[in-house]
């Protein structure tokens, strides 16, 4: 009877494990490929400094779009820098108030810049 319990709990164990792990949303998206870092500041101060240039930049998501997940906000004091993750995870997983780290470059954006992720990873 301890046979059959036992070998019951560990088929019941492993089916979890393996639910859990396919239904699990992923947390890295795209390719990254070694870029330089950049602080999240100089790239809001000097947007244009950093057009063409794939860099890689860290922070915590301070707002994200509810709809898709499709971009989300970088912080640095009062500014915001919009992050786009359209090419590589236009259904990103709600990571709002978490560390995220991204590959990319700057590009225009209606008056300004934003953000062009070629990479990104939920933390």
């Amino acid at each position: 009877m301890k046979k059959i319990f036992t070998i019951c709990a560990l088929t019941l164990v492993v089916a979890a494990v393996f639910i859990w792990r396919t239904t699990a949303k992923p947390s890295r998206f795209g390719t990254f490929t070694g870029a330089p870092r950049a602080e999240v500041a100089t790239l809001i101060a000097e947007p244009k400094a950093f057009l063409g240039k794939t860099v890689e930049i860290e922070g915590t998501i301070t707002e994200q779009c509810k709809a898709m997940g499709c971009f989300f906000t970088f912080r640095s004091g009062k500014e915001g820098l919009r992050v786009d993750l359209q090419e590589v995870a236009m259904h990103a997983p709600m990571r709002e108030g978490r560390p995220a780290r991204v590959e990319g470059q700057m590009v225009p954006f209606n008056d300004g810049y934003q953000f062009y992720a070629s990479a990104v990873e939920f933390q």
